[in-house]
Parts: C-alpha cells; sequence; structure tokens
C-alpha cells in the first residue's frame, strides 16, 4: 500500500516538525523549568532531561530512523546502515531519559511506575529494544536465510509502526501528566508554559503522523530496491 506523494517532500515536513518539537521541549525545560542537569540539589533539573531525552533522542531520532528508508536517495545497504545506527542512538537515548526519570524520582522520594505513562514507556523501550535486536540478527549480522527476511519484513515494519505509533502517545501522555501535576501546584491553565506544552504535544503527533506518512510514500526513484523496514 502507498500513497501518490513522493517521500522526501513529506519528509522534509517531518523535518520541520521535528526542529520546532526539540525547540519547543528545550525551551519549555531550559526557560521555562529552571535547565538541565544529571546530578543537582534542585531534582527537578534532573527530571528535565526525561522528555528532552524522550522527544528528541528517542522519538525523533527514531522518526528520522524509520524515514531514513524511504526518503534517502541512497543505496539500500547505505540506508539499511543509517537505520540501523540511527535506531541505536534512539534506543540508548531513551534508555538514558528512563534513566532520568528514575533517578529523580528516587532522589525525590517520588514512587517510580505508579502511573499509566510510565508503563507504557517501560513496554515501549523493551518491545524497541526486542525490534532493535531483532532487526540487527536477521537484516543486518549474521542476517537470516532470504526466506526468513522475505518472511519477517512485513512483520518488522508492523511491529516498529505499533512500536513508534506507542511512543507518540505515551510521549503525548507524559505531556498531560506533567502539565496537570503542574496546574495542580498553581501554574496557570491558560499561562504561556502550559499552551507551551500543549503545543509540544501537538507537534509531537503530527510529527509521528507526517513519519508514519513518508513510510507509505513513493521512495525516490533513483533506488529500485526500497522497503519500509522498521
Amino acid at each position: 500500500m502507498g500513497i501518490g506523494v513522493k517521500a522526501p517532500h513529506l519528509s522534509f515536513v517531518a523535518h520541520a516538525l521535528a526542529v520546532a518539537g526539540a525547540v519547543m521541549v528545550l525551551v519549555w525545560t531550559i526557560h521555562f523549568r529552571g535547565g538541565l542537569a544529571w546530578d543537582s540539589s534542585n531534582k527537578n533539573l534532573i527530571f528535565n532531561l526525561h522528555p528532552v531525552l524522550m522527544l528528541i533522542g528517542f522519538i525523533i531520532i527514531g522518526g528520522e530512523a524509520i524515514m531514513s528508508y524511504k526518503s534517502l536517495p541512497l543505496k539500500k545497504e547505505e540506508k539499511k546502515l543509517v537505520h540501523l545506527v540511527l535506531h541505536a542512538i534512539a534506543l540508548i537515548l531513551g534508555i538514558i531519559g528512563i534513566c532520568a526519570a528514575f533517578k529523580n524520582h528516587n532522589e525525590s522520594a517520588i514512587p517510580n511506575l505508579y502511573s499509566l505513562h510510565s508503563w507504557i514507556g517501560i513496554g515501549v523501550i523493551v518491545l524497541y529494544g526486542i525490534q532493535w535486536i531483532y532487526g540487527f540478527l536477521v537484516f543486518f549480522y549474521p542476517g537470516g536465510s532470504p526466506g526468513l527476511r522475505s518472511e519477517s519484513l512485513p512483520w518488522h515494519v508492523l511491529f516498529g509502526l505499533f512500536v513508534f505509533i506507542l511512543a507518540v502517545g505515551n510521549a503525548s501522555l507524559g505531556f498531560l501528566e506533567k502539565l496537570t501535576f503542574l496546574e495542580n501546584s498553581g501554574l496557570g491553565k491558560y499561562g504561556a508554559e502550559a499552551i507551551l506544552v500543549n503545543f509540544t504535544a501537538i507537534v509531537t503527533i503530527l510529527y509521528g503522523a507526517f513519519v508514519i506518512f513518508t513510510v507509505f510514500a513513493q521512495a525516490p526513484q533513483e533506488d529500485d530496491h526500497s522497503y519500509s523496514s522498521l
């Protein structure tokens, strides 16, 4: 199944949304929330790493990895390497982002894993890791047989899209959860920060949508062996 639009054109929109989302989450955490730190007496600065790493490191870079198979005018093996490396970076940064949330909770005497957002988040990072390991072993090294790769590819694509959509949805849930906590602590519901957080969530959803659109768009003409492996 495909749509009659060239993938690079759709990916440009996704790239623009990625830049917008990255800028917005940085403005929120640095300007409104005080900055970023791994060690600090202000534990909120530790938590601020979580939305930054999960959005920029996990979702945006992960989305770029997904789009690389359809948007880059490279040879198949080159795109496979870009795809693999970007997903590895996304996975590592996502794990660090989750560790930042745990570190903030542990040092602030806040319970861990009590919310739907945290439950889904752990599930997403585990599924993402399984997906990456399977893709590495079957499609990269040592590589499965042609029959195994052919049979695995549609499921690899479907599972990858499922995990990515779940990650985008959970990020939106995380923005909502954090904003609710802040508003319950006195943050103005119609203030600049609240509006910024809501728009960041919207941009994240739009980015996810254009990543999916790109997957089903037309690959660059010079690539005769393109496929949408995730």
